[in-house]
């Protein structure tokens, strides 16, 4: 039995017809004779959308019980049963009522997909978990209900139901979505213009990167190395010199013509040693890739041209943006260079732009990779020039300029010796000037065609020659390594400098500084591991690991190991580094200890300003329960001491004083003790909210109790939607802004306790007409033990507003303090409405667009 099939249809807000969608592809399967049933389909009182449920089996939902109150959820093991072809399950992101058998439906329909039966579903862009700070920056609404990013990318197919702002709203204003009572709030906040154009985009992109992964799929699985032209896909070849910026923002204003372009920065690094450019220069041309929406790559590769190529066309691009080269005109003489071979081998999928820049023609400066290493080219054209050339020179004197003169001949051959050691360093110079000695002898130096010589001053002017040649052959090389050296120096002193200055101010971190390691060296995978002692095991702080390189878990797994103290290596896999590449990795490895250390250190004053943090609140505790709570004590104690005194006769109105202000400080001391409590459970973390979907007016009015009776105007609307809470502590959070708004208003003067409804959102406000409070103290009154002003009725120890705002945030809402419009303060309680349940019973739009 094979796995079931996923179907998805996507929208980017609520109303724009996924259900619908979704009910006409069953209505067609059925036509053709599939057997398909109903598991869980929310009409939301829609008519069209319940009309569609007509002719389809529904699968009984199952009841379940949760805090006195009646839910229902999708019957899991009842279509286990059933075996249908294919189950209609909406809302993918729903939570699932406690008590259920999955704690979220996603996880339902992975069981239905695990027997084999295929499911369709629906899901709202704002779910994806991903997505979820994006969305929350766009339309302030923080999706408590998400579902992983990856059970959606293993849908089968993604349909996008999509629609325009302006039509959605539309039919928003026509009651199609909302009730008309709605509608006015729903159009200015959730459903505004600007957040449905980003939940579309938001929307749109994210199916485009669905689209590229099928696509990519298909070409590695059918092997299509040809470039298909479904997307633009701008390559920027980079060489880590000044030219880089100009060739990105270029780049970035080509994307900008099409809608939908990609940049793709890449830099080819080769493999036999430091990189050949500025690490500072790259750094900052990858912030600017990544400013400008695209993606720096480093791609290890002796033969650059190709390497880029065969970069662009694995990630299908379209076009490669590259610069005029800084190569001065002499320079030509090596090779047609980068550009020009990659524009001639690109091929007609491809296009190549060249851009011209500021750098052009000025050179590309000393080599500041390969140190003394001349590299095989150079060595074989010296080689070539050294003995080559020296048989071909002999040739042309013999035979075009026979009368030039020994002391003449001399000295061109003395020119090639030169030019060899400048191209391939001692031994091809040593070997030009043995053999152009042996040259000169045979055809030049009299008896000529023979290897004798007669003449000695011919003896002592070959010898000279030998001599001088050497010499200057060796003194080319050694100048020729010293600038190698100087050039490497350099390189590994801007490494090192730009390394140190970023790490001391802060701006590296430790995945960041083996990236970093890993991209100089060239490296598959870095790791940095460590160990409490020398018998202990060796346990990885951080690692960074290519596709294609391997975790690395020992040091004896690397091929090169860098120790850091005894109990600390720096380990790298992919090649084995020469001797003065690891002075620079020394470096590395000592600048990792020092981050590692520097997070340790930075999580340990975390801990430490977390200690005094609850050193301050026990210390406001010990003020607390010194004064505040001694006071309603000595009240308690006073009344039932007059009332054991033998001495007086109390009449029945004086016991029953007495006694209500025993009550009076009775209660108050346990609303004292309950907020300490509560604020230490805010404090540790131990707070759990059990959510469920319960009416406003169930929950408001049984929070009024602590406050005299009249002091408080209710206006809680019967037709709001359910809010998603914990109720006893959104009990006890209005409990406490409710005492604070009566504490602080005026004589004759009552708190307004009102609730509406905007989108998703429930608001609680609760308003005074107190002296109000400065917006430079607004946050501050949310602290704990934090009173503002001289609180003249003086109860309690500051710590209601911080309650009630934990307890918020702990259900997923916020408590924020506004200005009263005439004088006063209003603290605005924002709870989300319930899933299981809309804000209004909306009617199904005239059609829906999929």
């Amino acid at each position: 039995m094979g796995r079931g099939n996923l179907r998805i249809y996507l929208g980017a807000a609520p109303g724009v017809g996924k259900t619908y969608a979704m009910l006409s592809e069953a209505h067609r399967r059925v036509e053709r004779g599939t057997d398909v049933v109903v598991g869980f389909v929310e009409h939301h009182g829609r008519p069209r959308t319940e009309v569609m449920l007509h002719g389809l089996e529904e699968v009984p939902r199952r009841e379940l019980v949760y805090r006195d109150s009646r839910f229902t959820e999708m019957d899991v093991d009842a279509i286990l049963a059933r075996r249908p072809a294919v189950a209609l399950v909406d809302e993918l992101a729903h939570t699932n009522v406690p008590g259920s058998r999955n704690g979220k439906r996603w996880q339902d329909v992975e069981e239905l997909l695990q027997a084999g039966i295929d499911v369709v579903s629906t899901v709202n862009i704002q779910h994806l978990e991903s997505l979820g700070d994006v969305v929350e920056s766009i339309t302030g609404v923080r999706q408590r209900e998400t579902v992983p990013d990856e059970v959606v990318r293993r849908a089968g197919q993604i349909e996008l139901v999509d629609m325009s702002p302006q039509a959605l709203r539309r039919r928003m204003a026509h009651g199609n979505i909302y009730k008309p009572d709605k509608v006015d709030a729903a159009l200015s906040n959730y459903f505004r213009p600007g957040n449905l154009t980003a939940l579309r985009e938001l929307a749109l992109l994210w199916t485009a990167d669905r689209v590229d992964e099928y696509l990519r799929q298909y070409r590695t699985e059918h092997d299509v190395s040809t470039i298909w032209h479904a997307r633009e896909r701008i390559v920027v070849g980079l060489t880590g010199g000044p030219e880089g910026r100009t060739l990105i923002r270029r780049a970035a204003r080509m994307a900008a013509k099409g809608s939908g372009s990609e940049i793709l920065a890449v830099y080819i690094a080769r493999s036999d040693g430091l990189t050949s450019a500025s690490p500072k220069e790259l750094a900052v041309q990858r912030t600017l890739v990544e400013d400008l929406g695209g993606t720096f790559h480093h791609v290890i590769g002796d033969d650059v041209p190709a390497s880029l190529l065969e970069f662009a066309r694995g990630v299908n691009a379209t076009q490669i943006v590259l610069g005029s080269s800084r190569r001065k005109t002499w320079q030509y003489v090596f090779g047609p260079g980068v550009g020009a071979i990659v524009a001639r081998d690109s091929g007609p999928d491809l296009d190549v732009h060249i851009v011209t820049h500021g750098e052009v023609a000025k050179g590309r400066g000393l080599p500041v990779s390969r140190g003394a290493r001349l590299g095989r080219g150079r060595i074989v054209a010296g080689w070539l020039v050294g003995v080559g050339g020296a048989a071909l020179l002999s040739l042309l004197l013999t035979l075009v300029l026979p009368d030039l003169g020994l002391a003449n001949d001399m000295l061109l051959f003395l020119c090639v010796t030169v030019g060899a050691a400048l191209l391939g360093g001692m031994f091809p110079a040593l070997a030009s000037a043995a053999f152009g000695s042996l040259l000169l002898n045979y055809y030049f130096v009299e008896p000529v065609h023979r290897w004798t010589i007669t003449d000695t001053k011919n003896i002592i002017a070959i010898a000279t020659f030998v001599f001088v040649a050497v010499s200057v052959a060796s003194v080319v090389d050694v100048a020729a390594r010293r600038t190698h050296q100087a050039a490497r120096l350099r390189a590994e002193s801007e490494i090192l400098s730009f390394l140190a200055g970023s790490v001391l101010r802060g701006e590296t971190s430790l995945d960041a500084l083996l990236e970093r390691v890993r991209e100089t060296f060239g490296m598959e995978s870095v790791a940095l591991l460590e160990r409490a002692s020398e018998v202990d095991p060796w346990t990885c702080a951080s690692s960074v690991v290519t596709t294609n390189g391997k975790p690395l878990l020992r040091p004896e797994d690397a091929d090169v190991d860098m120790p850091v103290g005894d109990n600390m290596s720096l380990a790298l896999s992919g090649r084995v580094l020469p001797a003065e590449d690891r002075r620079v990795l020394a470096a590395f490895a000592a600048q990792a200890a020092v981050v590692l250390d520097r997070q340790r250190l930075v999580d340990r004053a975390e801990e430490a300003r977390a200690l005094a943090e609850g050193n301050r609140i026990r210390t406001a505790l010990l003020a607390a329960v010194s004064h505040d709570l001694r006071t309603p004590l000595a009240g308690i104690k006073a009344s039932v001491t007059s009332l054991r005194s033998d001495d007086v006769a109390w009449s029945e109105e004086d016991e029953a004083e007495l006694l209500a202000g025993i009550e009076h400080g009775a209660d108050r001391l346990d609303h004292l003790v309950g907020n300490l409590l509560d604020m230490s459970r805010l404090q540790t973390g131990t707070v759990t909210p059990l959510i469920r979907e319960i009416d406003l007016d169930e929950v408001v009015p049984m929070a009024l109790g602590g406050v005299p009776e009249g002091s408080v105007v209710l206006d809680i609307p019967e037709t709001l939607p359910m809010v998603a809470v914990d109720p006893g502590l959104l009990e006890r959070a209005v409990a406490n802004v409710v005492e604070n708004a009566v504490k602080y208003s005026p004589d004759g003067s009552r708190a307004l306790v009102s609730a509406s409804a905007l989108g998703d959102r429930v608001e609680v406000r609760v308003a005074d007409q107190g002296p109000g409070v400065p917006d430079s103290a607004k946050d501050r009154i949310f602290e704990p033990f934090q009173r503002y002003g001289d609180a003249p009725r003086g109860a309690g120890v500051g710590l209601g507003l911080a309650v009630a705002r934990g307890f918020a945030e702990a259900m997923g809402g916020t408590l924020a303090a506004e200005d009263t419009p005439g004088g006063g303060m209003t603290m605005v309680l924002t709870l989300r409405a319930a899933a299981g349940r809309p804000p209004v019973r909306p009617d199904l739009p005239a059609q829906a667009t999929s």
